[in-house]
């Protein structure tokens, strides 16, 4: 154990989750866990179909009567790791090192998003020393692929109307608004056929990745669109099979596509990357380009072919528009997993702070699919969680935060998408404010977590759990 569970009890517990395959879709086992914690310490404990789980503690003393608090986060996690790394996301631990002030999973995410909201729940119920009002813990599944376990919740156990999100990764920052976003999932269909002449494998590997809401303005290399603009300039192509990206909500950092061409048009590829590796040298500046021959076999038809790499290159994708707040991306969409094999598949997340601007962008898609002959699918539709300007455990939060550290935090509205719009749909009247400790190069296999800043933070949910 790398965390003394007495020392260190919110890590301890993080690092005893850490233990138990979590991803979105794979929640079964940790709601279990959570769900056996609770029921082992004689707290009422809501478990539904979904694995989402609320879980309830009385006041402490003095504060029995005070109005209940929910505090929220999510159990799943995104599964990425990196390319040479062995590892079984269904059954494996996670193998945590620490560096430095950093805590790190080796080859691949840490699931500090959203894990450490999980822990910080878990310290709060066993806890018989934190005053604190009434609590109501929310943990909610499959955030990650579209909020679906908060879309699925019964909201009507619970009582509170202030909540208190912990699924945030800037310490000193309260969120307080976020975007809504849609899946899109688009299909072709192709015909394949016998392809004569020598196979290659190109793969386009390095990107950096990351964050499509948090970090979609930074201008990162979306490397399933590189390596398509790529394979558009070889000549006699027939595509054997390509995949790229492995989560709608990740900027993907790798691609791989089988195909047949003429290998005299090969430097006009490898000068599109070239050109695409200098461009992002900032961003993206372990980007690799190799190409090797292979056996072959069917390919898909040369219609087939052009209409697959129209739907990964005409397609838009990254920033639309920016909101009139300095610095906020209003509107985006990430081309987040391609892949070929009986059809052609794309998959998107398109997010806004206005839903008009969703709703175009996903009509845009769809009509674009429909013109080549293929077909939509939506998923995980959500709201925006629109900013409230009168928000007293906002103002409460930001007075215990001037107290604790002497200066005043930065209330921002976020591009990422947070299950608090869900919650204030269901809740009305809800006042929600969003925090958590510093995480950086999160949904990446680079993925850390500051564990001085998970004890500052910890430290104020305390304080501010104390002042309600």
């Amino acid at each position: 154990m790398l965390f003394n569970k007495d020392a260190n009890r919110v890590l301890a517990i993080f690092e005893e989750l850490c233990a138990i395959p979590h991803g979105s879709g794979n929640t079964d086992a940790i709601s279990a866990h959570i769900a056996a914690f609770a029921e082992g310490l004689g707290l009422p404990c809501i478990r539904d179909g979904a694995n989402n789980l609320i879980i309830k503690k009385p006041g402490t003393r003095g504060y029995e009567d005070h109005p209940a608090v929910i505090l929220q986060g999510h159990i799943d996690m995104v599964c990425e790791k990196d390319p040479d790394v062995e590892f079984d996301f269904e059954k494996d631990s996670l193998k945590l090192r620490r560096e430095g002030k950093f805590l790190m999973a080796t080859g691949t995410t840490l699931g500090g998003d959203n894990g450490i909201a999980v822990a910080f729940a878990m310290a709060l119920l066993e806890s018989k020393r934190i005053p604190h009002p009434p609590l109501e813990i929310v943990l909610t599944s499959d955030e990650e692929i579209g909020m679906l376990g908060a879309a699925a919740l019964d909201p009507s156990p619970l009582e509170g109307r202030i909540m208190l999100n912990l699924d945030s990764e800037e310490e000193g920052i309260f969120t307080a608004g976020c975007a809504g976003g849609v899946r899109l999932h688009l299909s072709l269909p192709v015909n394949r056929c016998a392809c004569e002449g020598q196979a290659y494998r190109l793969t386009v590997s390095g990107g950096s990745g990351g964050h499509s809401g948090a970090e979609i303005h930074r201008g990162i290399a979306n490397v399933v669109r590189l390596t398509a603009n790529c394979l558009k300039e070889a000549d006699g192509l027939r595509l054997i099979t390509l995949s790229g990206g492995g989560k709608d909500n990740a900027i993907p950092s790798h691609c791989v596509a089988e195909f047949v061409a003429d290998p005299a048009s090969f430097p006009k590829m490898e000068a599109v990357f070239a050109a695409a590796k200098d461009a992002h040298a900032k961003t993206d500046p372990n980007l690799t380009y190799t190409c090797e021959p292979i056996d072959g076999g069917d390919a898909l038809d040369e219609a087939s072919t052009k209409a697959t790499l129209r739907l990964l290159t005409e397609t838009p994708d990254g920033v639309q528009a920016m909101s009139p707040i300095a610095g906020l991306v209003q509107t985006s969409l990430n081309l987040g997993i391609a892949y070929v094999d009986a059809s052609a598949h794309a998959t998107f997340l398109v997010r806004s702070s206005v839903n008009r601007e969703k709703a175009d962008l996903r009509a845009r898609l769809e009509a674009f699919v429909a013109e080549l002959g293929g077909t939509s699918d939506a998923s995980g539709d959500y709201p925006a969680w629109e900013y409230r300007e009168n928000s007293p455990f906002r103002e409460k939060m930001i007075d215990e935060y001037d107290k604790l550290y002497g200066k005043y935090p930065r209330v921002e509205v976020i591009h990422a998408g947070l299950e608090c719009g869900l919650f204030s749909d269901k809740l009305p009247g809800l006042d929600a404010v969003a925090i958590g400790p510093e995480m950086y190069d999160i949904h990446t296999p680079r993925e850390r977590l500051s564990i001085p800043s998970v004890k500052r933070t910890w430290r104020f949910i305390k304080q501010i759990l104390k002042a309600l």
